[in-house]
């Protein structure tokens, strides 16, 4: 599907935008504050929660594939979304609390990255799900953001909060590989107060990269679903400079950290591979069996904790890290492959899904935070019932 987008009219009552689809004619004709209307080979679709739901149900053969799956992920979001924030939020903020308390077996300058990660996944939840995400499916009771020209402001805070999210897995990583693989850094490198350097000074230079969104989008929110949630003049959108510039901010987040999270992780794999080999040769020669080796159970639970949370991150972002690439490149006149609609809208639903399964990951391999969060989980109910007896 190749969407060409003229926009010939748009203010706070109406936007008028003109849609040339090869695979699918659409023409939008309007799109006010109460209702959008489409046009799809003479039949009028009114897009609302139900009446999608409706079109899905008693036109599914006269749409395309590609049509109908983009319908049934945003009759998906409707329920999706809410249900994420509702869970993201106190699932972030319990690992916050449980992490901070340091009784999970973990080391110091481990506990101190996972909080800065569950911090900067609770302000994605926060400004990108709960501000931008809802407000677009449910654009009807939020047409006030119109009015309130914050959208710039919002783009700098989210953008960077949203590196500090994937460069704390890098620097995690990246401590995980000094600690395991080079054993003389290991105690200048892997402490306390080398990791609140780190977490500060990648704070500060998210937050120093993602100043030009301000001067990129303008202050007024768009409430559409596109890359873009704020409104872009003509000038930006075409433009080869912010394009150049749009382009570095996709290289930089998340490419970068794709190629050095995958570089960091085959080192390290390697380096535990040869070590392990070596130290049962050693103690089964020493001892003439075989025998446990505590070195090697840490280091395998430290690998396994570095390599789902790697792989997760890697897994729930690589489709928006595509499609966002492919989509400046497309603006900037390198028209290649044509990619469905569809997967912008699954790229979001799994980049946001990545901000609440860290918690997962910590249950599922760490004993000890297993146990606290069910000690969390019983507390209230403990305390009931020793007020009842």
């Amino acid at each position: 599907r190749i969407i060409d987008w003229n926009v010939t009219t748009m203010d706070q009552n109406l936007r008028t935008i003109d849609w040339n689809v090869t695979t699918m004619d659409w023409n939008v004709t309007t799109m006010g504050q109460n209702l959008r209307t489409i046009d799809w080979n003479g039949q009028t679709l009114h897009f609302g929660q139900l009446l999608e739901l409706h079109d899905l149900s008693t036109h599914y053969d006269r749409f395309s594939l590609n049509f109908r799956i983009d319908l049934a992920l945003r009759i998906a979001q409707y329920i999706y979304y809410p249900i994420l924030g509702i869970v993201g939020v106190p699932v972030n903020l319990l690992t916050i609390g449980i992490l901070s308390r340091g009784k999970c077996g973990l080391s110091k300058c481990v506990t101190r990255y996972l909080v800065a990660m569950s911090a900067a996944d609770l302000l994605v939840i926060i400004l990108d799900l709960i501000f931008r995400h809802i407000p677009i499916v449910y654009w009807e009771q939020f047409q006030f953001l119109y009015y309130i020209p914050v959208c710039n402001i919002h783009a700098v805070l989210l953008y960077t909060v949203t590196d500090c999210s994937v460069w704390f897995t890098v620097t995690f990583t990246f401590d995980r590989f000094v600690a395991i693989c080079c054993q003389n850094l290991k105690s200048k490198y892997c402490s306390e107060k080398t990791c609140a350097v780190v977490v500060g000074t990648v704070s500060v230079l998210s937050c120093l990269k993602n100043i030009t969104w301000y001067f990129m989008l303008t202050g007024r929110y768009w409430l559409w679903n596109r890359p873009w949630f704020c409104d872009v003049t003509m000038d930006v959108r075409n433009s080869r400079v912010w394009g150049t510039i749009e382009f570095l901010h996709n290289i930089l987040t998340p490419v970068i950290p794709f190629v050095l999270i995958l570089l960091l992780n085959a080192l390290t794999v390697r380096h535990i591979l040869v070590s392990s080999r070596g130290r049962r040769r050693l103690r089964a020669h020493s001892s003439g069996e075989s025998h446990r080796d505590p070195e090697m159970e840490s280091r395998r639970k430290s690998i396994i904790l570095l390599l789902v949370i790697s792989g997760n991150f890697m897994l729930l972002w690589a489709l928006l890290m595509v499609y966002s690439i492919w989509r400046r490149m497309w603006y900037l006149g390198y028209e290649s492959v044509i990619l469905p609609q569809f997967l912008m809208e699954l790229s979001f639903m799994l980049q946001l899904l990545s901000c609440s399964t860290n918690t997962v990951i910590y249950a599922v391999t760490q004993t000890q935070f297993r146990e606290q969060v069910k000690n969390v989980l019983k507390y209230p109910f403990n305390t009931i019932v020793k007020l009842i007896q």
